[in-house]
């Protein structure tokens, strides 16, 4: 017997996912797969392409409460593939029990887990209440604007809304569902420019070094207390992550410097009070900038409530594991989902090796997922 044919549903699924080449924003025919799986068990499937992204949003049911599951198709860049100890899309299980693959963590194992839960679901109660719903692009680890936010603007213009919505993005740790994602921070990023007269080092008097007139105000930015967070969120962090001056010549001083910084920030905050503080430490040192902001996403938190405790207790069932709430971690397509009024959780397998060459997980985890899935919808559609 081959090692496929000794799969269990779900993870012949995540097999038959992972085998596709979807670096994004390709699809390479997953989403294809999904809807055919979907359309067999009832639901009526709008396929939305925006720009070169392919996009679905699936509906079974007509009526509220709408329980949806997001997530993407779409995947990193391997890498060298020679790094990697098996073939990236060629998944295989290992003698440890271990998935390897690109899109195995994130998120194919996710999606493979939630079309067969849904498939178990529904074969068990056909007659469900409310509405069970797909929202899937192959846009989320590119730029994230032909994807789930178009979707949603789509969705919106319509007025149809989701009641719930578990985002398959890996939320857990150490152990399948230890951890749940039910809010994320904020992110503002900026790229600052500081400009300043060029000239020649020996004679300073005649340029206007912009490095040393910005250091002390990056200094200033650092060292400032943003907020103490609160119960849900850390504190807002501010981080520089480049920055660039000079010809490259030691003995020019250079016209300008960019830096480009970042903030998470919590719910204690608002992107428009993050600018107003930064012009204002940028002004009192003098400076002449210029400064581009761009919003990422803003803080979205899910409190406890009908969605995070039917999690809890499905996590607890099939796993024996009494899970933590969490916002850490970067962004994701939930930032586009929770702003319409939809209670939204991040409910996955491990990250620890998400991005990473070598991408794996416990294949057996796959099978836990679907279960804890199946859980989640009996306690809230049934």
């Amino acid at each position: 017997m081959s090692q496929t044919e000794a799969l269990t549903p779900t993870l012949q699924l995540a097999f038959d996912l992972i085998s596709r080449h979807s670096v994004t924003p390709e699809d390479a025919g997953c989403q294809e797969l999904m809807i055919e799986r979907l359309e067999a068990i009832g639901f009526t499937v709008e396929r939305l392409r925006f720009g070169n992204v392919d996009n679905f949003w699936a509906r079974r049911g007509t009526e509220a409460p709408v329980l949806a599951f997001a997530g993407h198709t779409d995947v990193v860049p391997t890498g060298p593939e020679a790094n990697w100890k098996h073939a990236p899309f060629e998944p295989v299980i290992d003698d440890k029990g271990m998935l390897y693959g690109r899109g195995a963590a994130d998120m194919k194992g996710s999606l493979a887990s939630m079309v067969v839960a849904c498939e178990e679901f529904v074969a068990a109660n056909p007659n469900h209440k409310g509405s069970i719903a797909f929202l899937i692009t192959s846009d989320e680890e590119g730029p994230a604007v032909n994807g789930t936010v178009k979707v949603v603007e789509h969705l919106e213009a319509r007025n149809e809304k989701m009641t719930w919505c578990i985002v398959g993005e890996p939320s857990s740790t150490h152990h399948t569902g230890d951890i749940i994602k039910n809010g994320r921070r904020g992110s503002l990023g900026a790229k600052l420019l500081v400009k300043g007269v060029q000239g020649h080092v020996a004679y300073p008097h005649l340029a206007r070094n912009p490095i040393h007139q910005v250091a002390p105000a990056l200094a200033e930015l650092s060292a400032e207390h943003w907020d103490a967070g609160n119960e849900y969120f850390p504190a807002t962090s501010f981080q520089i992550s480049n920055i660039n001056g000079g010809t490259g010549a030691t003995n020019v001083i250079p016209g300008d410097v960019e830096v480009v910084f970042n903030f998470r920030f919590s719910t204690e905050l608002t992107a428009d009070q993050i600018k107003q503080r930064v012009h204002g430490i940028l002004d009192k040192h003098e400076l002449e900038y210029d400064l581009q902001w761009t919003l990422n996403g803003l803080p979205f938190l899910t409190p406890e409530g009908d969605l995070v405790d039917a999690c809890r207790s499905a996590i607890l069932e099939a796993t024996h594991i009494t899970t933590e709430l969490s916002t850490s971690g970067g962004t994701s397509d939930g930032r586009f989902i929770a702003p319409t009024g939809t209670q939204v959780v991040e409910l996955g397998p491990c990250n620890a090796t998400i991005h990473k060459v070598n991408e794996h997980i416990l294949a057996d985890d796959l099978n836990k997922l679907t279960g804890i899935y199946q859980g989640v919808m009996a306690r809230l559609l049934t």
